[in-house]
């Protein structure tokens, strides 16, 4: 069976989803997972975007060392030698350098001649060749490049030293047969193409990513790129998921397979799905929660006498265990501690003690503790940042009833230290928290999306909230979570705030130095 290689860019175009903004202390929990996973690259950022990223991807390179960590790079030197900073701890320093093909593109975009841009690719990756052995070297909009031209660029970037090509339908346009076609064009007609390794990359804007990306390993394609969830820009990417689910289920047709480590794709997608705050549809294949759900009684009644008649996947077969309940209150610290690291969990003795003592409340309030919530409470001390909380929550109290106006009462701990209480008005219970907490943190507000969902079942389950907004007119998320939804809603709407004073703090810092 040949081997593909999974390029996993949750990172990198994952986060570039509307609504999305990942800290380092995030990226690097979701870079661990998807080493478990057994991702044979991962896409840790964009260096040269923010210093931020610059971080995040340097740590990632100096933590993963299963997976090749790799960034992204514009065709100037700038942006390689910012990469080379932040990716020369890797076990294999690896670089992900693009340049637009198209004539779109080159016209509009870059505004360059096609011949520029030939000279631009060759000089980029023979810059980048004096620092990485591995260079990968992706046709931006490949599918809707000139097919001579695409085999001309391709070609020079060989000579140049480049080491993968990656073929990107950027735009989500291509049908199978199409971008298999493009594929196999290059193969027929580069000289030195098997020298190289190619990559698939496609976008799901007309729902065929994955099928797409099936049709150009058929053609020759030897890395497929993708997200977990199928995250990425616009209708997102290819879902690796359901790439490496498909292609085990059936080896019967395709005589390739990936190495991925099938039983750790639904933690892998719970984490991202967590910390992203970007939830699953209940239809999505393969992770979504109905994926296994069986209504009809037709259904039912075949599943009972043989699971085969309507179900082609198990639950087990991607790690969604069963048996969920595994302590209570009664458990002891060695016990926590123990299930912790059966569950895939590193932490420190403190952070075990923390997360303890989170776990002691909600036994307290729940009746029965889910691996859902397990898998809450120790994320949240994984992706722990050293720094100190600019606002605290200290109490919330809303006055609700029919006829009178939702009413909320609200106490912070401010950056200096000081209780500030407030209280304010609202159409309903959410809008009166939140009018409340615009006056008491300084600075602009402006709420974008406010969502919330039930972590595991029952009536005591778990409510995450998840808070887009402006703070200062810049983009931020927040996530918190607790039995009360409007406790949860209100820690999410401090947790974006706060997120976003850490990162200016960070970035003042970096001025500094």
């Amino acid at each position: 069976m040949r081997k593909i290689d999974v390029f996993d860019t949750t990172l990198r175009d994952g986060e570039q989803s509307a609504g999305i903004n990942l800290n380092t202390a995030e990226k690097l929990e979701i870079a661990k997972q998807l080493e478990r996973f057994n991702a044979d690259v991962i896409e840790a950022g964009f260096p040269a975007s923010s210093q931020g990223d610059f971080e995040a991807v340097k740590k990632i390179a100096q933590t993963v060392k299963s997976s090749i960590v790799t960034g992204l790079a514009r065709s100037v030197k700038s942006d390689i030698d910012t990469s080379w900073e932040a990716l020369k701890y890797g076990e294999q320093p690896h670089i992900h350098i693009f340049l637009a093909t198209s004539p779109i593109h080159m016209t509009h975009k870059l505004k360059k001649t096609p011949d520029q841009v030939v000279d631009i690719a060759v000089e980029s990756v023979k810059y980048a060749k004096k620092h990485f052995p591995l260079v990968q070297w992706s046709a931006e909009d490949a599918f809707r490049s000139d097919p001579d031209f695409l085999v001309r660029v391709v070609r020079e970037v060989i000579k140049a030293g480049a080491t993968t090509i990656n073929l990107p339908d950027t735009v989500g346009y291509a049908t199978p047969s199409e971008y298999g076609a493009m594929f196999r064009h290059l193969k027929e007609n580069v000289p030195g193409i098997d020298r190289v390794k190619l990559s698939a990359h496609c976008h799901n804007d007309l729902g065929m990513a994955v099928a797409n990306t099936i049709a150009a390993i058929e053609n020759g394609a030897d890395q497929v790129e993708g997200t977990i969830n199928g995250l990425g820009e616009r209708a997102g990417n290819a879902a690796l998921e359901e790439l490496a689910v498909a292609l085990h289920i059936r080896q019967d047709k395709f005589t390739f397979g990936t190495d991925v480590k099938l039983d750790e794709i639904k933690r892998t997608s719970q984490l991202v799905s967590q910390l992203t705050g970007m939830a699953i549809q209940a239809n999505k294949a393969v992770v979504g929660k109905n994926a296994f759900a069986h209504e009809s009684g037709i259904h039912q009644d075949g599943m009972l006498k043989e699971r085969t008649t309507y179900e082609i996947i198990t639950p087990e077969l991607i790690g969604e265990n069963s048996t969920q309940i595994v302590l209570g209150k009664h458990s002891g610290r060695h016990a926590f501690k123990d299930k912790a690291i059966a569950l895939g969990f590193e932490l420190s003795d403190e952070k075990i003690t923390e997360a303890f003592k989170a776990f002691k409340e909600l036994a307290d309030k729940k009746k029965e503790i889910s691996e859902d919530d397990l898998y809450v409470l120790l994320t949240d001390q994984q992706i722990q940042e050293e720094e100190v909380p600019v606002y605290e929550l200290k109490s919330v109290q809303v006055q609700y009833g029919n006829g009178s106006i939702p009413t909320a009462s609200v106490s912070v701990i401010s950056p200096d230290g000081d209780l500030l209480q407030e209280a304010s008005t609202g159409s309903g219970s959410v809008e009166a928290i939140c009018n409340t907490l615009e006056r008491l943190v300084k600075g602009k507000v402006h709420l974008l999306d406010y969502r919330v969902t039930s972590i595991g079942k029952g009536r005591d389950a778990l409510g995450e909230a998840v808070v887009n907004m402006t703070y200062n007119g810049k983009s931020t998320t927040g996530r918190d979570v607790a039995q009360d939804v409007l406790e949860a809603s209100a820690k999410a709407y401090l947790n974006a705030i706060n997120r976003q004073l850490v990162n200016e703090r960070k970035r003042s810092y970096a001025k500094t130095v």
